[in-house]
């Protein structure tokens, strides 16, 4: 836990640790938060989601109340959410926009995404590069407007430049040898 203040607490969600259960995911953040329990017996809410394989800050509420505030901002686009990753190899620009509709791929069970233009439902997300290593590798800021499933990684494929370490989106060319491919940003 890095901050609780009595009505929101945040915690540095690890990679590899899903948010909530489902098939075959018997560990999750959502079946931990019993040890958070509260001296009047409440137990917090997860406010919003982080992909299994995503590190970063997971808000949880402390009342159903608050719950109810925050998914309001959160649905509103109220707040600003920013994700960090290395990139490989650097976009060519250094800030965009990338706009490309997201459809679920295949059938039941299948948490592949790809960009369908006539299908896809609009997402839409804006990047900065932070630092680059010429063209090969870029630490970038990504900041998704929209919120569809796996989308930062989709739309970093999309144009070229998949996250490294996601074999699933960025096949074998995002898989850089010697990098601990667990302990992604």
């Amino acid at each position: 836990m890095i901050y609780d203040d009595g009505d929101i607490i945040a915690l540095n969600k690890p990679a590899g640790l899903a948010t909530q259960g489902g098939t075959n995911i018997k560990r999750h953040i959502d079946g931990m938060l019993d040890v958070l329990v509260d001296k009047n017996g409440v137990r917090p809410r997860l406010i919003h989601r982080l992909d299994k394989d995503t590190s970063g800050i997971l808000l949880l509420a402390r009342s159903a109340d608050m719950a109810r505030q925050m998914g309001k901002i959160f649905q509103g686009r109220d707040i600003r959410k920013i994700y960090w990753a290395l990139t490989v190899p650097a976009p060519e620009i250094n800030s965009g926009e990338i706009r490309a509709p997201i459809l679920k791929a295949g059938g039941a069970g299948n948490e592949k995404m790809v960009v369908n233009v006539e299908e896809g439902q609009k997402a839409t997300t804006l990047f900065d590069i932070i630092e680059r290593a010429h063209k090969q590798l870029a630490f970038v800021a990504f900041w998704p407007l929209t919120g569809r499933t796996h989308q930062i990684r989709v739309h970093a494929a999309h144009m070229g430049c998949p996250i490294v370490g996601d074999g699933k989106y960025g096949g074998a060319e995002a898989m850089i040898e010697g990098v601990d491919h667990a302990k992604r940003v």
